[in-house]
């Protein structure tokens, strides 16, 4: 390992719930679902209807301007419902499982001597390419496209993340198989992110990448973090992001030929009653995975961490990214005195409270935003929490008044939603920052098409 890169600015959060490393056994879930709310910029064409029957790897919907870019089913079975909103918008495509694992058989690679266009047709005909995904812009990579480099996170910094060494231990050929597999989709090099703390073995054993240790509050975890520190995105050029669970799945299908949607994921949350990780697949329904394990009271439950993830609900689908699921209380009960009390038992960024001298003290957070939404206020929090050479409140500013230059200028390319969580977090103003940038983006988008 030849560099080490240390994130002085951030905010670790500190939270009860992290998970047992054991794995638990719940019941199998019956349903799974694929969402196209999941991928930003996607509108989806059906190439299902219910009751049709599906293997693991059958196209489910396709994408309407790039019809090569299939989604497609993580488990055998049937379809059961296609739920839609508004303007019959489809929101999910649920499939009951049959429980009989059959996949759709795509062919084995011999990854040394495969070309590129022969790599990406396998990844767009088995439906792994979705999980490919680009800066600028956070979105699906645009298979036309040559990255100047592609990226993998191997840790996660975030809230209650789950250990990825621990999940990736035991499938080290699987990844080394997907990161060859990946290299031949670049001129430069497949780079992969460690945590210089961890003394991770899994990952700097690894062949064909280039590692970089990283240490720090987060977000040094975050795939933009470590992208901005090793190779800045400027503008014209692309680079590619993968997630260590998703390269896993790729060497499944250079090496079995089929598509594996298996997923290791983490069960944490200060309100369940046993924290561990489990063995699902994409799109499980979490009802299996919560039921008889929480505690009383009115509770979040959070598809991905307590920052950037998604509130789902008891009943609801793991998303295609996440690799954890969080349960918080929702914080709607009053609070004795409210901020006036001493508040010994809460986390403070601006040391308001006496536990910024507790040191490892874990707290057990809600949900509840605790005041109204106002107007931004240029106070610098923002600064103290983004470790990276970018002015996120003129950023902010730019995109709400629709400057497309400035917002070039003030390094928009770089960033995605999960890279100003903890700017919201810290926010005096409570301002949706996330929401705010998402906008930006969506406007790049529609400036350059």
């Amino acid at each position: 390992m030849s560099d080490i890169i240390r994130i002085k600015r951030g905010l670790d959060i500190r939270l009860l719930g992290k998970a047992e490393k054991v794995f638990g056994q719940p019941e199998t879930p019956e349903l799974f679902a694929v969402r196209p709310t999941e991928f930003p910029g996607l509108v989806p064409k059906l190439a299902v209807k219910p009751g049709d029957k599906v293997k693991a790897g059958t196209p489910l919907f396709y994408d309407k301007y790039r019809t090569d870019v299939k989604f497609v089913s993580p488990v055998s079975g049937e379809v059961q419902v296609v739920n839609r909103g508004e303007r019959r918008r489809i929101l999910e495509v649920v499939v009951k499982s049959d429980n009989a694992n059959s996949a759709e058989d795509f062919g084995t690679i011999n990854v040394a001597s495969a070309k590129r266009e022969e790599i990406i047709e396998k990844l767009l005909a088995s439906g792994l390419w979705p999980f490919v995904k680009q800066r600028p812009y956070n979105v699906i990579a645009n298979p036309s496209d040559t990255p100047k480099a592609i990226f993998v996170s191997a840790f996660d910094s975030s809230p209650l993340a789950p250990d990825y060494d621990f999940i990736v231990e035991g499938q080290e050929k699987e990844f080394q198989a997907g990161i060859e597999a990946l290299s031949k989709l670049t001129e430069g090099s497949v780079n992969i992110g460690v945590n210089n703390e961890a003394a991770s073995k899994v990952f700097t054993s690894v062949k064909g990448a280039k590692v970089t240790a990283f240490e720090g509050p987060h977000p040094a975890g975050n795939v933009g973090v470590q992208i901005h520190h090793v190779s800045p995105i400027n503008k014209g050029e692309v680079v590619w992001t993968v997630q260590p669970q998703e390269v896993i799945s790729i060497g499944k299908l250079v090496l079995e030929g089929v598509y594996d949607a298996s997923r290791v994921i983490a069960l944490t949350g200060s309100e369940l009653d046993k924290t561990c990780y489990i063995k699902t697949k994409v799109g499980a329904n979490i009802k299996n995975y919560v039921d008889g394990n929480v505690k009383e009271g009115n509770l979040r439950y959070i598809s991905g961490n307590v920052l950037t993830g998604e509130n789902i609900g008891a009943d609801g689908y793991l998303g295609s990214y996440a690799s954890q699921i969080t349960v918080i209380p929702e914080g709607d009960v009053a609070e004795f005195m409210g901020w006036a009390a001493p508040g010994l038992n809460k986390f403070s960024v601006s040391r308001t409270f006496f536990t910024w001298l507790c040191g490892k003290k874990e707290f057990q957070l809600n949900a509840n935003l605790n005041g109204g939404r106002r107007a931004i206020i240029m106070s610098g929090q923002y600064d103290k929490v983004l470790p990276m050479d970018i002015l996120p409140e003129f950023l902010l500013k730019a995109i709400l008044t629709e400057d497309i230059d400035k917002m070039e200028q003030l390094g928009i390319y770089e960033l995605a939603e999960e890279d100003l969580a903890l700017c919201e977090f810290v926010c005096t103003s409570k301002t949706e920052v996330q929401k705010i940038l998402r906008q930006g983006i969506d406007l790049m988008i529609k400036e350059m098409s």
